[in-house]
């Protein structure tokens, strides 16, 4: 009997030493994890717009878990800023590893606007004000590239096979990992003002 009982409390401590370390690895959640995680929004740090569907979800959990107070101090960037009035720049919140350009333009043709893709950053992108139409393709898609891959500025350009357009507006942000070919700034209709940020999370 007195055996039974050890053995019970040595399985009931190691279950309870594996419990509380598997939250923590999201690479082994299963996608019913992976969605009650996102859903419950806490990686959001009170930052009340909604996240757009096409959010790779699991790459999400696996890069916040890993960075977690980069992207607490992005997602604070954009809630505790007003994001409708400051200044057109870039701004430095944790030196390379977390960086914003404030951008307004003119939301452009399709023609005009090449997919592309980074290595070294995450992007969220989040319209502040007006609306546009972002492409977005998975690199299983990829064409061709048309220019190839230039470090400094972390960026290549490529076109894609199938091509998928979502709406940007300020009731929704997006968030593109390499594997996630974009084509934002395109015009849904008329070419209207867009005013954007675009939060770059550096990946290691």
């Amino acid at each position: 009997m007195k055996n039974l009982f050890l053995k019970i409390m040595v399985f009931a401590g190691l279950f309870g030493f594996f419990g509380c370390k598997a939250p923590m690895d999201p690479a082994k959640w299963n996608k019913k994890q992976i969605d009650a995680w996102f859903e419950k929004g806490e990686w959001l740090n009170g930052w009340k717009v909604k996240p757009d569907p096409t959010i790779n979800r699991k790459e999400l959990a696996i890069s916040y878990y890993k960075h977690k107070e980069r992207w607490d101090k992005a997602f604070s960037f954009l809630k505790d800023n007003d994001l409708a009035t400051m200044e057109v720049k870039r701004y430095e919140i944790d030196g390379a590893d977390l960086y914003a350009p404030v951008s307004e333009y003119m939301s452009k043709n399709e023609e005009d606007v090449r997919y592309e893709a980074h290595q070294k950053y995450i992007d969220i992108q989040y319209v502040v004000s007006g609306k546009e139409l972002i492409g977005i393709a998975p690199m299983s898609q990829k064409k061709e590239i048309l220019e190839s891959y230039n470090e400094a500025k972390d960026v290549m350009f490529l076109s894609v096979s199938q091509i998928s357009n979502y709406k940007a507006t300020p009731e929704t942000f997006f968030i593109f990992f390499p594997d996630d070919l974009h084509r934002p700034g395109l015009k849904d209709g008329e070419s209207t003002p867009v005013r954007k940020v675009v939060v770059k999370v550096k990946i290691d």
